[in-house]
């Protein structure tokens, strides 16, 4: 009598446990903004809308970052765990082939809550933009970067419009470039500069290169923060990325062996059902 044939077995559920990933990406960004709000509150930041920014030296540059790295760690961490622990187990993998499912569930909850933090940044930042009278502009971002500098050409000025300022700003951001801002400009600053504020044209072209030297030295300062900002937070969200799989698959393992973490006097204290 012929054996009977065995139909191999079939997975019926879908590979990728959508509702788990969102479940940790959501808790990814709900620490992180947290931990994030915490920092503003206590004065982790290396950028602020306040000239006075630049005082900040390299010291702070650097435990923002660090802090930063550490939002990344607490918040991807905490997402990845909570997607493996509630990722539902397929019967077809078992093993290193779970586990590998468990990290690659992590990664994908890291990579959604990256994609909502900058979906709600670039929200927030268009909401701003739609209340306030005209959008922000390259000029207007100048403006704010070296407006202790601006104020200090213009003082003494009978009257000075918007539209002067952000001309004489995006003239001054030519001072970062290589080759510092050209002689006509210099030139037009100190007769603008004269007919404002009724200085004579030798001291108002003195005021001008002042100005020029400390707008150029503002915005290296600035550059050099932006730098080390984004260098940080791409380093943040690779560590995050590693630390999302990793605590994936550790929460994939207490899943699979039915432990059930439990806080109390201990820092954990395991529980087998």
């Amino acid at each position: 009598m012929a054996s009977p044939i065995v139909a191999p077995s079939v997975e019926t559920r879908t590979s990728v446990d959508w509702r788990a990933v969102i479940a940790g990406a959501i808790l990814a960004v709900g620490v992180s903004t947290t931990l994030l709000a915490f920092a503003s509150g206590i004065g982790l930041s290396t950028a602020s809308a306040a000239p006075t920014w630049r005082d900040s030296s390299p010291t702070l540059w650097i435990i923002s970052g660090l802090y930063l790295v550490f939002t990344a760690l607490c918040s991807f961490g905490c997402g990845g765990y909570v997607t493996g622990r509630l990722r539902v187990a397929s019967d077809a993998a078992s093993g290193p082939e779970s586990s590998f499912r468990d990290g690659i569930h992590g990664i994908l909850s890291w990579g959604l809550a990256v994609f909502l933090t900058a979906f709600l940044a670039l929200g927030g930042a268009a909401i701003v933009n739609r209340s306030s009278e005209k959008p922000a502009s390259g000029s207007a971002t100048a403006e704010s970067v070296i407006a202790s500098e601006l104020d200090e050409l213009f003082r003494g000025a009978k009257s000075q419009t918007a539209d002067r300022r952000s001309e004489v700003a995006r003239v001054l951001l030519k001072s970062s470039s290589h080759n510092g801002v050209p002689d006509p400009d210099r030139t037009y600053l100190a007769g603008l500069i004269s007919s404002e504020t009724g200085l004579s044209v030798p001291n108002a072209a003195n005021r001008v290169e002042d100005v020029i030297g400390k707008a150029a030295e503002a915005l290296r300062h600035a550059r050099q923060a932006l730098v080390m900002q984004a260098f940080l937070l791409g380093a943040a969200l690779i560590l995050g990325a590693a630390v999302a799989w990793f605590a994936a698959v550790e929460g994939g393992e207490e899943r699979e062996q039915g432990i059930v973490p439990r806080w109390g006097t201990s820092t954990r204290n395991p529980v087998r059902r």
